[in-house]
């Protein structure tokens, strides 16, 4: 579990492909590796990966073909900027929201805008996580911990405070790249059990949205 609070930018030093849709990374870093253990968790742009091996100046993690697939990881390169933060410890602030490092897909920034001293991006999700986006909510991009402050359909707008812009990746991205997704847990989980709620309700009843609906009921 992570907080969305980025702890450092570390540089990525090698990838190396292990199979069409498998690479190991290995990624140099200062404040994250204090305490570093074989198997922590670390958030690299949003997606939680494992420890494998470490010096004390960077550390490597292997990256699966799922993981390969499904988030922007497979376009890093020798020399690439990443987000980087520790799971989080039960004995520290709480300054985010939860973050699982579970990606839920990639985004598309479609609109970059500098607005006194805030940077707004406008970002086209998957149609499929629409419903998980709130104005005002909560969505962790690159492993950053952001606010909602509008929504169109599948777009989001974030807003950058001037902090962000220098302590993550996220504010040197630019129109047309892609970065990492992870909808609010909680919205995931509500809405889960809400779907749940409803198909155990229909078939106990009968009773369905549609049927309601077509009663003039709603």
């Amino acid at each position: 579990m992570f907080t969305g609070i980025i702890e450092e930018k570390g540089t990525v030093k090698s990838v190396q492909k292990v199979s069409e849709n498998s690479i190991e990374m290995a990624i140099e870093a200062q404040k994250i590796l204090d305490d570093v253990k074989l198997g922590d968790s670390i958030s690299v742009n949003g997606v939680c990966l494992t420890v494998t091996n470490f010096t004390s100046k960077e550390f490597q993690v292997d990256v699966m073909p799922e993981t390969f697939k499904s988030t922007s990881l497979k376009d890093l390169s020798s020399g690439s900027t990443v987000n980087l933060e520790r799971a989080m410890a039960a004995n520290g602030r709480f300054g985010g929201h939860f973050v699982s490092g579970h990606v839920d897909g990639t985004g598309l920034i479609i609109r970059r805008n500098r607005k006194e001293n805030a940077i707004y991006y406008d970002i086209r999700v998957p149609e499929e996580l629409e419903k998980y986006l709130m104005l005002k909510g909560s969505i962790t991009v690159d492993g950053t911990s952001l606010t909602i402050f509008n929504v169109n359909k599948n777009v989001v707008t974030i807003s950058l405070i001037p902090h962000t812009v220098h302590e993550t990746v996220v504010g040197e991205k630019k129109q047309g790249e892609i970065v990492n997704i992870e909808c609010d847990t909680l919205a995931k989980y509500v809405h889960h059990l809400f779907n749940q709620y409803q198909d155990n309700t229909q078939q106990k009843t009968g009773i369905s949205t549609d049927l309601l609906r077509q009663n003039g009921f709603m």
